[in-house]
């Protein structure tokens, strides 16, 4: 999820934990933690709701930081004949597990056995094909380029190539920029045990 202007100081600072959305499907699920652009938030709650519905006395229009009813339906952005959604988050402070695995620069060999087996099995459930080893030094070698040109030198598709990316980056071993990845230490250090085989 991304929060533009003021609702991303609201939810960096804590003071804004209820969202609009109009989505076809539901792009986030309770329970899990996610990053976005104000930080890391937990989703306790998500549901659809009729946005004509929505009444300035309700709790969730105060929570998401907008002056009445009126003003939620207005912010609404999207086709108006898709669902609309309430979700109910809050801030997760601390640092993120992902981005400490990220920094790791030495893998034992236990941690190198991991990671060969986790992307072994992404390798056999592909039905593209075996991806990671190429994907990695794709990334390496072509830091900072959109994903969709990414994808389109390797022959794929550009919304896929990105999830298989973000199964890279919950490993450690990728960052994502403004514009396109890096490889992180971590992922550095896996490409270098793979060439000393």
């Amino acid at each position: 999820m991304l929060f533009a202007g003021s609702d991303r100081d609201g939810v960096a600072d804590g003071r804004i934990t209820v969202a609009y959305r109009r989505w076809a499907e539901p792009r986030v699920v309770e329970g899990r933690v996610y990053r976005t652009n104000a930080g890391r938030i937990e989703i306790d709650s998500i549901r659809e709701v009729n946005p004509e519905l929505i009444a300035d006395t309700d709790a969730d229009v105060r929570l998401a930081d907008r002056q009445n009813a009126r003003d939620v339906r207005r912010r609404l952005r999207g086709d108006e004949s898709l669902p609309t959604f309430l979700i109910r988050f809050h801030l997760v402070s601390g640092p993120d597990p992902r981005e400490e695995l990220a920094s790791q620069s030495e893998l034992s060999s236990a941690d190198l056995a991991d990671l060969q087996e986790r992307l072994a099995r992404f390798d056999a459930l592909s039905n593209h094909g075996p991806w990671t080893l190429q994907t990695l030094q794709l990334i390496e070698n072509t830091p900072a380029v959109r994903a969709g040109d990414l994808a389109a030198s390797v022959g794929r598709e550009t919304a896929p190539f990105k999830l298989d990316v973000r199964k890279l980056k919950n490993l450690g071993l990728t960052y994502s920029l403004e514009v396109g990845y890096r490889i992180s230490p971590r992922g550095a250090a896996y490409l270098d045990a793979t060439r000393s085989e």
